[in-house]
């Protein structure tokens, strides 16, 4: 989570593009040598504090810690208070330096609209990003084995498809965390399609392209994997 020269601006894009309320990372701050800056979501909003090192401690206010990991763990158990509005915002979810992704998911997708009038471009070229994404599918009934056209969003680990682009409520959101393969499909008289197969119905969706297809099939399998090792690494960690 600490993520170096990262700008305040590309901090903001992240954790509200793709974080959560808690989420937080820490950077150097462009102020001055040995002074870092706290980046953490509230809500719908970053707060920015400063942490400063004094060679032997980090300086956080009127509190001392001998090193960052003690500074997080404070946090995580106390709240800190953001700004004049008083926003409560306990540490909890550390935003990774480096997110294990498909290469054509690499750069950061920005949903935020930039008050400051900065580009993209200003926003690191590389910026680390959870996959998301979204598009036309045709998938097959569950009942009538008919084909209809929705509009999938994949982000974080929800699937959910709505009947067109336009909805705002979805017909159904699928937990992938309960999805046990993804995997391209030959047993439909079409072309292009894959499957989600699930305890209770496997779902058959075509794309327009086999390019399109493997694109989702690439997201969704590297979801399923990510799911597997936080699992793992829970399981680990009740057991030790």
């Amino acid at each position: 989570w600490y993520h170096d020269n990262l700008t305040r601006h590309a901090a903001e894009a992240l954790l509200l593009s793709n974080g959560q309320d808690g989420s937080y990372l820490l950077r150097k701050s462009n102020e001055k040598e040995g002074l870092y800056s706290l980046s953490v979501r509230g809500k719908d909003s970053v707060k920015h504090f400063h942490v400063e090192h004094t060679g032997t401690t980090f300086k956080f206010g009127f509190n001392e810690f001998s090193n960052l990991k003690e500074l997080v763990m404070h946090f995580a158990n106390q709240p800190l208070i953001g700004s004049e509005t008083g926003t409560l915002i306990v540490l909890k979810h550390p935003y990774p330096r480096r997110v294990e992704e498909p290469a054509i998911y690499e750069s950061v997708r920005v949903h935020t609209a930039m008050q400051t009038g900065r580009t993209e471009e200003d926003l690191v070229p590389n910026a680390p990003s959870l996959g998301t994404k979204e598009g036309y599918l045709v998938k097959q009934g569950k009942i009538v084995k008919n084909w209809k056209t929705r509009w999938f969003t994949l982000h974080r680990n929800e699937l959910k498809y709505f009947k067109d682009q336009t909805a705002t409520e979805p017909i159904r959101a699928l937990d992938l965390t309960e999805c046990s393969a993804v995997q391209f499909d030959y047993s439909q008289e079409r072309v292009n399609c894959f499957c989600l197969v699930f305890p209770l119905r496997t779902y058959y969706l075509c794309a327009k392209t086999g390019i399109e297809a493997d694109e989702w099939i690439k997201i969704l399998r590297w979801k399923l994997s990510q799911i597997r090792k936080q699992l793992e690494q829970r399981d680990a960690t009740l057991t030790s």
